[in-house]
């Protein structure tokens, strides 16, 4: 433990407004929930037993739901012995066990990391991937991807975004079926009044919730690319590496098929570069930071690494 703490410096201004990015979720999830429960009026243990059961199947399920939708499979040692070698090495390095490795087969160069902790994490990497990199750039991509493992971030993200998807449910839920509310369950009048004003009230604070909460999951999700790219680029001694990497991704993006684009694009919370990688406005709503401040980050990584 004492060896990862030593290669994997934090770098406190991200730091900061990681945690202040967490507890603004905090705020606007306390005050969803106590709206949902003031106007449904549940008991707060069903609430509870009800969302924790959620979050748990949600919890323990994302890595298999994630190798799944990509269609990832799981290699040994004998299969990919040169990608099990690099990751073994890093591993080490970081002082983290060894995950299970995964091949995508895909020609869209990618690489994600996914698991409830370091124990039961997986690394996946396409295909397109291991044909396009040289192995000094697999090695900085797999230590970004190492780097979220170490940070828990696949964790820390379930946990963020799951009221936010609760409030979209309900949000969707109510716009589909909200005709049905203030008249259709029967009781008197009051009653119908009553319960249609309170489901109006959820709706609204859904909306608001999700709106808010999409802008925070996003911007916190920028962050954590940006503490992974720090975190390789220390690992591994060579933000240049990751660097280059990121470019030649990111200018394969646009050669590949649309249809495969498309496919893709459930997992770019996940990924290093999202695909469909997009420009201009789409960028303040992107789970991932503009690709220049990105190179930024590494070149002064670069210059601070010289100077050690």
């Amino acid at each position: 433990m004492a060896r990862r703490r030593q290669t994997l410096d934090r770098d406190r201004g991200l730091l900061a407004r990681m945690t202040g990015t967490v507890f603004l979720l905090g705020l606007v999830y306390v005050i969803f929930f106590v709206v949902l429960l003031q106007g449904v009026g549940m008991a707060l243990p069903v609430v509870i037993v009800l969302a924790g059961g959620l979050l748990v199947v949600q919890y323990w399920t994302s890595d298999k739901i994630a190798l799944a939708s990509a269609g990832a499979r799981i290699v040994d040692e004998s299969q990919a012995p040169e990608l099990h070698a690099i990751v073994q090495r890093l591993c080490l390095t970081a002082g983290l066990p060894m995950p299970r490795i995964a091949i995508c087969p895909t020609d869209m160069p990618n690489a994600f990391a996914t698991g409830r902790s370091p124990k039961h994490a997986a690394v996946a990497v396409t295909q397109g991937l291991l044909d396009r990199l040289e192995p000094h750039e697999l090695e900085g991509v797999l230590a970004h991807e190492l780097s979220h493992v170490a940070h828990r971030d696949v964790a820390v993200m379930t946990l963020a975004s799951f009221f936010a998807m609760v409030a979209g449910f309900i949000t969707r839920w109510g716009f589909y079926f909200g005709g049905m509310f203030g008249g259709g369950f029967g009781g008197g009048r009051d009653d119908r009044n009553n319960s249609g004003a309170s489901f109006m009230l959820i709706l609204l604070v859904s909306v608001v919730v999700y709106a808010i909460s999409f802008f925070l999951i996003r911007a916190l999700s920028r962050y954590r690319e940006f503490a992974a790219d720090r975190g390789a680029a220390i690992l591994t001694k060579s933000p240049s590496s990751l660097a280059s990497a990121l470019v030649k991704i990111s200018s394969t993006m646009s050669r590949i098929p649309q249809k495969d684009m498309r496919m893709a694009e459930g997992l770019n919370q996940f990924f290093i570069i999202p695909a469909g990688l997009k420009s201009g406005l789409s960028t303040l709503v992107s789970d991932h930071p503009p690709l220049e401040a990105r190179l930024e980050q590494l070149r002064q990584l670069e210059r601070q690494l010289e100077t050690l």
